[in-house]
């Protein structure tokens, strides 16, 4: 099951509106004879992608997929018969499949005497079996949470100094981390369906948001919310033609003028005195196939999406510098006392050269 894991991390960025899957089939002696993971939406499922590697020798053997073998016909058939008819005995699946039309996949297996198993183990190994269901789980979070929520994943990443400031006193903001810190956000991008920033960071970062460095990445959407159409230039780097764009207007506030070369195409979205209204902007962004976003933008954006409970992942990169003074990594969030603060649980620490990545979730997720 850790390998079926680490084969779907493959698909992250790739694979949406689809979750990312990773199946692994082991013969009657416990001998891995094929691999696969989902690739595409579109494209084969892990499951048939395993079997195709495994051949005849799958007859008799154990699937082991992170995700409960879908039980529907989509683009492509329904995995459990999939497995049926290439004669698995056994199938044991990590995480079981929220989704009403995809859903009995493993129980739909069990009447033709495949055996099914939950929770990423049998009893030999069930503790095990639970923390890999875990691992899973957090895998694909994103999917997860897209059907779960009916919205995309957020995930917010900062980078600051060791006291908390994005930039100094006069702004300036480049580079507080490491070329190895801000290398790494580039995997956060390609993994992303989604990059988001607000008109703050239009104004003086002039971001480009593609995905650089990556061979063969998929670029993610870039959104910039540009409520009153004052910040956006034609010349700016997010309309380069590099990825799509979608420019974020209010709503009966004219577009702005926009190369026709590049197709960034325009959305016009309810908002108030704080900007644009951050439900109609994830509705707006999940009926575009978006499951999961990488929020970039400045400390005011940042604010709003923590103050409207759609944070649901923080990727925080710390470095080694103290500044003293200058903006906070995150402005007005609505908490008023220490009662309400929003607690973390950290989930990783990891050193990226000189900086500390540290990843957290909201205890209320």
């Amino acid at each position: 099951m850790r390998r079926a894991i680490a084969l779907a991390a493959r698909g992250l960025g790739s694979t949406s509106p689809n979750p990312v899957v990773g199946c692994v089939i082991v013969d009657a002696r416990g001998e891995t004879v094929g691999e696969g993971f989902h690739r595409r939406a579109g494209g084969p499922h892990a499951e048939v992608d395993a079997l195709a590697s495994a051949g005849e020798s799958a007859r008799g053997g154990t699937a082991y997929v992170t995700l409960e073998p879908c039980n529907h016909t989509g683009r492509t058939g329904p995995c459990s018969q999939a497995l049926i008819d290439a004669g698995v005995a056994h199938v044991v699946y990590a995480v079981a499949d929220p989704t009403p039309q995809a859903t009995g996949g493993g129980a739909g297996t069990a009447p033709r005497r495949v055996g099914v198993e939950g929770g990423g183990g049998g009893a030999a190994g069930a503790g095990r079996g639970r923390g890999r269901g875990a691992e899973a789980e957090a895998g694909n979070a994103a999917w997860l949470t897209s059907v779960r929520l009916g919205r995309p994943h957020v995930t917010w990443k900062y980078a600051a100094t060791l006291d908390g400031r994005t930039a100094a006193a006069d702004r300036t903001s480049r580079w507080i981390t490491s070329a190895e810190a801000r290398a790494d956000v580039h995997r956060l991008r390609a993994e992303s369906d989604a990059v988001l920033v607000g008109s703050g960071t239009l104004r003086t970062d002039d971001p480009h948001l593609a995905v650089r460095g990556i061979e063969g990445a998929t670029q993610p959407l870039r959104v910039v919310l540009d409520t009153h159409a004052r910040s956006l230039t034609p010349g700016a780097r997010v309309l380069d033609g590099a990825a799509p764009t979608l420019v974020v207007v209010g709503e009966g506030v004219a577009a702005p003028p926009l190369p026709a070369a590049n197709g960034a195409d325009v959305a016009h979205l309810p908002y108030d005195g704080a900007g644009i209204a951050v439900g109609a902007l994830l509705a707006e962004l999940y009926a575009r196939g978006v499951r999961s976003v990488l929020l970039e933008g400045g400390p005011t954006l940042a604010g709003s999406f923590v103050a409207a409970g759609a944070v649901d992942r923080i990727v925080g990169y710390l470095a080694p510098v103290l500044l003293g003074a200058g903006p906070a990594a995150l402005a007005d969030a609505g908490i008023t006392t220490l009662t309400d603060a929003l607690r973390l649980d950290v989930t990783e620490t990891v050193r990226i050269g000189p900086d500390l990545r540290i990843t957290a979730t909201p205890k209320e997720r």
